[in-house]
């Protein structure tokens, strides 16, 4: 049976208070440990009940949290590379920011589309009355009043008909996309599916990629602050990347890193597989020459956050008003397909 996940306020609630103890000198064990006494949310409780029992048998954090079921992949690889580098509390720290942000934008799509979400529904209804029960009423009065349809009244109720059925088909399309969003953002797995979809969207891709770009900085300062080289450290960093566009850049920059006739160095490498932007390459260049190439990586790192943070805020801003300005659209359609033939009784009366 499959373990539920804890959503995303329940892992930035784990990863805060862990780095938090941490910071207070608590082994890691003992953190979690107090972590699970009358937490309030049953779910969480468990779930740090769990993790207890595996770093108390020997397991170290990462596997612990794997071994759990309730975390996600990126969440237990970037913990599992805050142990490998010894900045464990800094990586908790980054994550429960990172996860209370996530929680927020899901927060903010749920109200997006939950009130048009509604009227859609209602509208579908509406529209579903019109054109199944409404439109053919106008046919038995065209028939009653003047034995048949005439041509003109014919092709009126036939644009009706048609405008009705069309109007119908992309509200319910909306209405059970709308519905669906707004169901999966309650639910981890839903969450899940939710990213993969912003990732393939045209609104919200290059915001999805900034923030896996943002994950994967913040993964290779873990590991360079660690003093391993910085082949190494990009060849781990790579192991962490999920999507799957910036996964391809990385891997050709390392090996650019790793080219037996002419090797690059890092900022060389990610400049020319593009994997940031000649700007920030630039500001890599100058950390390797100051001796803070972590310090400019976390640096990048928390820009590109806030950048694609702002993207995807301005892109659920948008959310409300397209789904309000359908909306008018279909009030209008639902008007024409009555009023069409209404306006053919009144020619066939004339």
């Amino acid at each position: 049976m499959a373990k539920p996940k804890l959503d995303s306020a329940g892992i930035s609630l784990f990863c805060e208070s862990v780095a938090m103890m941490l910071a207070a000198g608590i082994q890691t064990d003992e953190a979690v440990g107090m972590l699970s006494e009358d937490i309030g949310d049953v779910a969480l409780q468990a779930t740090c009940e769990s993790v207890y029992g595996r770093l108390c048998a020997g397991d170290n954090l990462a596997t612990a949290m794997k071994a759990s079921g309730a975390f996600p992949r990126y969440a237990v690889d970037m913990v599992g590379v805050g142990e490998a580098s010894g900045r464990l509390e800094e990586v908790l720290r980054s994550l429960g920011v990172y996860y209370d942000e996530e929680d927020r934008l899901f927060a903010k799509i749920r109200s997006s589309v939950g009130y048009p979400a509604a009227l859609l529904c209602i509208m579908s209804i509406i529209l579903a009355f019109t054109v199944i029960i409404i439109l053919p009423v106008f046919e038995d009065v065209y028939v009653s009043m003047a034995g048949s349809l005439t041509d003109g009244s014919s092709g009126a109720v036939g644009v009706s008909v048609a405008i009705g059925w069309v109007a119908l088909g992309i509200t319910l399309i909306c209405a059970i996309v709308a519905v669906g969003a707004a169901i999966a953002c309650r639910s981890e797995a839903g969450r899940i599916a939710v990213m993969h979809l912003m990732e393939k969207f045209p609104a919200t891709r290059p915001a999805m990629e900034q923030l896996a770009v943002s994950r994967f900085a913040s993964a290779l300062a873990a590991y360079t602050a660690s003093g391993i080289n910085t082949d190494e450290a990009m060849r781990r960093a790579i192991e962490v990347v999920e999507h799957e566009g910036l996964k391809a850049k990385a891997t050709a920059a390392y090996g650019l890193m790793i080219d037996a006739e002419s090797p690059r160095s890092l900022a060389q490498a990610i400049s020319e597989a593009e994997v940031f932007e000649q700007i920030h390459a630039r500001l890599l260049t100058i950390g390797t020459r100051s001796g803070s190439l972590d310090a400019a990586l976390d640096r990048l790192s928390a820009n590109f956050f806030d950048d694609a943070i702002l993207q995807i805020d301005a892109a659920i801003d948008n959310i409300e008003p397209a789904l309000a300005a359908f909306l008018t659209i279909a009030v209008g359609a639902t008007l024409i397909s009555v009023m069409l033939p209404l306006i053919g009784i009144m020619g066939s009366i004339g």
